[in-house]
C-alpha cells in the first residue's frame, strides 16, 4: 500500500505540491507557515517515505540556494466517471495531470456488474499501454447520489439495480488500491476548481446537464454533500407543480421537462407532428434523435428547435436562480453534456438568473461554461483520491 503522510503539516506539504508542483523548500515553508526546522523534519520524513523526491537546486533568493522537492513521479492516480451513457476513464500522475484518457460509450442501466467490469477493463488498457504499473487510488463518479462514508449509491433514479451496491469495495478489490466514490457531480466541481474555469474560487456552483441534472456545491474550497449525500440534486426540484411524471416517482421535476432524456422525447415529438421540418428530416433519415440533433437543427435555424433549447435554459435557469438567491456563490459553471447545444442555452440561463435573483447576488456573478469538458470529471475523481491518499493516516 501506498505510504500516509503522518501528520497534518506533512499532509499540507503534500497537498502544496500536488497544486503547484515542484517547489523549492523555503518557499514550502513559507506557504505552510513552518519554521526551517520543523520544515526539515518533515521533508525529511516525506522523503523517507518515498512520497516526495529530491528535483534539484532552486533559483537563488539571494544567500545559499535551497533545494527542490516534488511528489514522486511514480504515483499514479485513477479517475473514473461513469455517466448514464458513456464512461471516462483516466490515469494521472501525483500532480493530476492526466497521462493516459479513455473514454467508451456504456448503458448504467444495464447495471453495477457490467458496468464495474466495463470499467476494470478500461483500467488495464491504460495500464497495458504503459501509463501505469499500479494504482495508488482511485476516485471514482456516479450519476446518482451516493452515501459517501461507505461508497454506496442510494436509490439512484437513473441507476435501476446499484441502490446499496458496493461500488467502493468491489472496485478495491480489484484494483488492489483504495478507492472514493461521489456523485458524478461533484466530482465535475472538484475538476473545475482544481484546474478549470473555477479555480481559485473557494466558492461556487457547478451545474451539470446532460442526461440527468445536477448541481456541485463547493463552499471554502470543500464540496458540500450534505448530511445523507444528497445535497445538490436540483434535477428533482419541482419546476411545474402537478406537472410530468418523473422518474423518481414524483410529478413536475426539472428532468422531467429537460435533460437529455426530455429533450430527446420532446424533439420526437415536434418532429412527428410536423412543427420541426429540420428534426423531421433527421428522424426519418435516422430512425430516432439525440441532443446532438436538437443542437444541429437549431443551427441551421430551426425555430422549433431553438424554442426547445430556449424553454430548457428557461427552467433550469429557474432552478439556478433561486439557488444563487440561497447561496450568493462566486460563480456558476455549467458543464455536461448538453452544453453542446450552444450558446443560445447558456444565454437562457443567464437571462433568468440575472432577472430573477437580487441584483447584490447578481452583479458580479459570472455563469460561465465549464472549460475542462469531458475531463472535469475524471480530474475531479484523481483530486478526490489524492485528497485521502495525502490526509494524514
Amino acid at each position: 500500500m501506498t505510504a500516509r503522510p503522518g501528520n497534518s503539516h506533512a499532509s499540507r506539504l503534500l497537498r502544496r505540491l500536488r497544486d503547484a508542483g515542484p517547489q523549492s523548500r523555503a518557499v514550502l515553508g513559507d506557504e505552510v507557515g513552518l519554521s526551517r526546522s520543523r520544515l526539515a523534519v518533515e521533508i525529511d520524513r516525506l522523503l523517507e517515505t518515498g512520497l516526495i523526491v529530491p528535483d534539484g537546486l532552486a533559483a537563488s533568493r539571494g544567500g545559499r540556494r535551497s533545494h527542490n522537492v516534488r511528489l514522486s513521479p511514480d504515483l499514479r492516480f485513477l479517475g473514473v466517471d461513469i455517466g448514464a451513457t458513456s464512461a471516462d476513464v483516466a490515469v494521472t500522475n501525483a500532480e493530476l495531470e492526466i497521462l493516459g484518457h479513455l473514454a467508451e460509450p456504456l448503458d448504467v442501466r444495464d447495471g453495477p456488474v457490467a458496468v464495474c467490469e466495463q470499467v476494470l477493463a478500461m483500467a488495464a488498457k491504460l495500464r497495458a499501454a504503459g501509463h501505469a504499473e499500479h494504482f495508488d487510488g482511485a476516485g471514482v463518479g456516479v450519476p446518482g447520489p451516493v452515501r459517501f462514508p461507505e461508497g454506496v449509491p442510494v436509490a439512484p433514479p437513473i441507476m435501476p439495480g446499484w441502490d446499496g451496491f458496493p461500488v467502493r469495495e468491489a472496485l478495491s478489490q480489484e484494483l488492489g488500491c483504495p478507492v472514493l466514490v461521489d456523485n458524478d457531480v461533484n466530482l465535475m466541481a472538484m475538476g473545475e476548481g482544481h484546474a478549470g474555469v473555477a479555480r481559485g474560487a473557494e466558492s461556487f456552483l457547478c451545474v451539470k446537464i446532460g442526461t440527468g441534472i445536477g448541481c456541485g456545491i463547493v463552499v471554502g474550497d470543500r464540496v458540500h454533500r450534505g448530511v445523507t449525500g444528497s445535497a445538490g440534486d436540483i434535477g428533482h426540484i419541482q419546476v411545474v407543480p402537478d406537472g410530468l411524471p418523473c422518474t423518481c416517482g414524483n410529478r413536475g421535476c426539472l428532468e422531467a421537462y429537460f435533460g437529455g432524456n426530455a429533450l430527446t422525447r420532446d424533439a420526437v415529438a415536434v418532429a412527428a407532428d410536423g412543427r420541426s421540418p429540420e428534426l423531421a428530416l433527421r428522424l426519418a433519415a435516422a430512425g430516432t434523435l439525440l441532443p446532438v440533433d436538437v443542437a444541429a437543427a437549431a443551427a441551421a435555424g430551426d425555430a422549433t428547435a431553438i424554442g426547445l433549447i430556449r424553454q430548457g435554459g428557461h427552467r433550469t435557469g429557474q432552478i439556478i436562480a433561486g439557488l444563487v438567491s440561497f447561496f450568493n456563490p462566486a460563480m456558476v459553471v455549467i458543464g455536461g453534456g448538453l452544453t453542446g447545444l450552444g450558446h443560445t442555452l447558456l444565454a437562457s440561463i443567464r437571462t433568468q438568473v440575472y432577472q430573477q435573483s437580487l441584483p447584490l447576488a447578481t452583479g458580479n456573478l459570472p455563469i460561465v461554461l465549464g472549460e475542462l469538458g469531458a475531463t472535469a470529471g475524471v480530474v475531479g475523481a484523481a483530486r478526490l483520491i489524492s485528497d485521502h491518499v495525502f490526509a494524514p493516516a
